[in-house]
């Protein structure tokens, strides 16, 4: 094709051309002219350019029929969606609230639930489900996803909390800290087939057949300075195996003053029956000191940190025939801890206020 240029055609084409800034793709449609106005063929024009015949064929077409603006894409059919600021707010708001209160029969948003029930209530006109996700993603709200949280009531909360993380900043001289607690619900499962290990490219596997042989639950009592634990398995979590593990500790810890770190549980307090934990403190010389954890803030009490280490290690994939060999398997963990890797913790909790 022979494309004719007139001084003007040129001079704008070559502008085109030398704009640095410009569009990758009116850059080359220009060229094409450029070359077939010097005399170049179609297939050579698409070698040097990068291109195919067949789209030589139509750019060169279209200058020919509208001059340098038929380099320009046409304008697509149809109107682009446009999202207003209050469609956009009410995106945010109902991605906040409930799928229920729309009438959806879900606990969670998707971006297409979520779509549907914008629509069905009028509060916008169209949207696409890749448009809530960026109007979300801005917001950086993740209706999907959902964190577990405890909330506390207490109202001495601050008081409690503080006492204790001063305990442990603040270890008064020659007086163990000790967290004590109970480990409940220790189930005994044999499992049809014995864990199998790793191999390269594949992880290992745990059998889900299993079957119950009942539950243990641990006593343990960790030492905030040295890592230390005393720790004994029952059959029950009665008031009477916590004195008797209580006993035990006593017996360990002989100090003038040993500071015991509970949580609200009833066997662990005075109660209307009887004052439990005030007569047997009376009968080991007034020596301990207990300090309560506000309620549900069982994360405050260092032994619950050791627990998560036994279950990760221990109790999360073991398998046992019978409640003996939990209890033995328990129990060497604690004495291989004690021999080898006992250490304090270094305890602390993003956000907490600083305590004086």
């Amino acid at each position: 094709m022979v494309i004719r240029l007139t001084r003007a055609a040129r001079g704008q084409l070559e502008e085109v051309v030398r704009h640095q800034c410009g569009e990758a793709r009116r850059y080359r449609r220009a060229r094409m002219v450029l070359l077939a106005a010097d005399g170049e063929s179609i297939s050579a024009i698409a070698r040097t350019v990068g291109s195919n015949r067949t789209r030589v064929g139509y750019w060169l077409k279209r200058f020919e029929a509208q001059g340098i603006d038929g380099l320009d894409d046409e304008k697509r059919s149809g109107r682009p969606i446009q999202i207003t600021p209050l469609e956009r707010h009410q995106v945010v708001a109902a991605a906040c609230r409930s799928p229920t209160e729309f009438g959806q029969v879900r606990t969670l948003w998707s971006h297409v639930a979520l779509r549907e029930a914008l629509l069905a209530a009028g509060l916008v006109r169209e949207i696409s489900t890749s448009e809530i996700g960026r109007i979300l993603d801005e917001a950086e709200i993740k209706p999907h996803r959902v964190k577990h949280w405890c909330h506390s009531d207490d109202p001495q909360f601050q008081e409690r909390m503080r006492a204790i993380v001063r305990l442990y900043v603040h270890r008064p001289a020659g007086q163990p800290v000790l967290c004590i607690d109970e480990k409940t619900g220790m189930q005994v499962l044999s499992r049809a087939r014995p864990l199998q290990g790793a191999i390269p490219g594949q992880p290992g596997r745990f059998d889900f057949e299993y079957a119950r042989h009942g539950t243990r639950c641990l006593f343990g009592c960790f030492n905030i300075a040295t890592g230390k634990v005393l720790a004994r398995c029952t059959e029950t979590r009665k008031r009477t195996d916590f004195f008797e593990f209580m006993d035990a500790v006593a017996s360990v810890y002989r100090q003038r003053r040993v500071h015991i770190v509970l949580d609200n549980l009833n066997t662990h307090k005075n109660t209307s029956q009887g004052d439990f934990i005030d007569d047997w403190n009376h009968q080991h010389g007034n020596r301990f000191v207990f300090h309560y954890t506000p309620t549900h803030a069982s994360w405050l009490n260092q032994i619950e940190l050791w627990f998560g280490i036994l279950s990760r290690r221990v109790l999360r994939y073991g398998n046992f025939d019978t409640p003996d060999e939990l209890e033995h398997t328990t129990i060497a963990f604690v004495e291989r801890w004690n021999r080898v890797e006992a250490h304090p913790f270094r305890w602390t909790c993003e956000g907490l206020p600083l305590v004086t």
